[in-house]
C-alpha cells in the first residue's frame, strides 16, 4: 500500500511537472515570437521610406481625378499644393479627410492653395462608395496602382507632401495626430505667405 502511494505521488509529481513545461513553452511562444520580434526590428522607418525629402523637388505627375479629367502637378506651379495620398480602410486617413473641408479647404478658399487627396490603391468603386458614406464632394485624385505614390514613398500612409509655388517639397509627413495637423495648417500659411 505505502509503495502504491509512492508511485502515485511519483505520478503526480511528474504530472505537475509536465504542465508546468508545457504552460512555460505556451507562454514563451506566445510573448517571445522571435519572427515578430525580427520583424519589428526589420521594419523600415518613416524616414526611410520617404523617397522625396524636404527641400527636394516634388516628382511631376498626372492623376485621374475621380469627377473625371486629369491634372498634372507641374501645372500648378505658382500654387501651394497639398498632396495626401490615404486609403478607405485607414483610420488616420479617415480621421484627416475628415478634417480636411473644416481645416483645408474651408480656411484656404480663394487663396493659391490646392488640396489633392490621392487614394492610393484601391478601385474608383471602393472610392465612391466610401465618398458617398462620408458625404464627401471635394476633388480626389485615384492611384489604384499606387504609380504616383510609389514616386513619393514606399510604404505608410496617410502621407502629405506640402509642395510650395515652385515646385519644392516644404513639409512630408506620415500620419495623422491634431498636433502633426496644426503644424500643417501653419506651414501651409507660412508657405502662401512666402512670394
Amino acid at each position: 500500500m505505502a509503495h502504491k502511494k509512492r508511485l502515485q505521488k511519483k505520478s503526480n509529481v511528474r504530472l505537475i511537472i509536465m504542465i508546468v513545461l508545457t504552460l512555460a513553452i505556451i507562454a514563451l511562444m506566445v510573448f517571445w515570437n522571435p519572427v515578430a520580434a525580427q520583424n519589428k526590428e526589420a521594419r523600415p522607418t518613416v524616414e526611410q521610406t520617404t523617397l522625396v525629402k524636404e527641400g527636394a523637388q516634388a516628382p511631376d505627375f498626372t492623376v485621374e481625378l475621380f469627377a473625371g479629367g486629369e491634372l498634372t502637378l507641374s501645372m500648378l506651379r505658382g500654387k501651394v499644393v497639398l498632396v495626401s495620398f490615404w486609403a478607405t480602410w485607414c483610420p488616420p486617413c479617415r480621421a484627416e479627410l475628415a478634417m480636411a473641408e473644416r481645416g483645408l479647404i474651408t480656411p484656404f478658399a480663394g487663396t493659391d492653395f490646392i488640396f489633392l487627396p490621392i487614394n492610393r490603391g484601391e478601385k474608383r468603386d471602393v472610392v465612391a462608395a466610401f465618398r458617398e458614406k462620408m458625404g464627401y464632394t471635394f476633388a480626389m485624385g485615384l492611384d489604384p496602382e499606387q504609380k504616383i505614390y510609389n514616386k513619393f514613398a514606399s510604404q505608410y500612409i496617410p502621407r502629405n507632401f506640402l509642395i510650395d509655388r515652385d515646385g519644392r517639397v516644404v513639409f512630408a509627413g506620415a500620419g495623422y495626430s491634431e498636433e502633426e495637423f496644426a503644424a500643417l495648417v501653419k506651414k501651409i500659411e507660412i508657405t502662401l505667405n512666402k512670394k
